[in-house]
């Protein structure tokens, strides 16, 4: 794993000043408040990478919170979770502004989907681009092995939520029977700290 950390850093210009093992902040504001995400480029290189270019463009400076799901808006599944998904929120027929990330696993990372963790939120394996989902409680049926996707491969875990969880709740709450909001509630900029 160290070895395709440091191939990776030395690969990605925007990593050239995260050296391995040290871990970036990155503030999300929303009309709630904000909370702070922290990433280690050396635990996730891959989907770390994806995230910082994204924030380093300015990209996510106009994101939006589209997908709140809670306990009573999932009858259809049998393996429910809970999550706060945000990103671009682009149409589905709209090209991504950066190329797909390759799938990292929670059995390569060794992260799990636990209260606070911060994923990729992807159709088949590889797909993912700029829409992630923070967990609200823990979700294992998100990791590797789990049933949430029928592939099994689960979602790429790359960070934590290390302050501002409350507000991560509070947009949370504002669950209602239906998974897509009709709203989505815009949020940014999002910045290194």
């Amino acid at each position: 794993m160290q070895r395709r950390a440091w191939l990776t850093l030395t690969a990605l210009p925007w990593l050239a000043h995260a050296a391995p093992g040290k871990t970036v902040r990155t503030r999300v504001d929303t009309p709630l408040g904000a909370f702070v995400i922290e990433v280690n480029p050396a635990v996730a290189p891959l989907t770390v990478a994806n995230y910082l270019a994204y924030v380093d463009a300015h990209q996510l400076d106009r994101a939006w919170v589209y997908r709140l799901v809670n306990l009573a808006n999932q009858p259809q599944s049998a393996h429910k979770i809970e999550v706060v998904q945000w990103g671009l929120n682009l149409k589905d027929d709209a090209p991504p502004l950066r190329p797909a990330v390759p799938h990292e696993t929670t059995r390569d990372t060794g992260l799990r989907h636990r209260d606070g963790t911060i994923s990729m939120a992807r159709g088949a394996p590889g797909t993912a681009t700029a829409e992630f989902f923070i967990c609200v409680g823990d979700q294992p049926e998100l990791d590797f092995g789990g049933r949430r996707n029928p592939d099994g491969l689960g979602f790429a875990a790359f960070g934590q939520v290390v302050s501002g969880m409350d507000v991560v709740r509070a947009l949370h709450r504002r669950a209602g029977p239906e998974q897509w909001l009709t709203d989505p509630i815009a949020i940014g900029p999002v910045r290194r700290v």
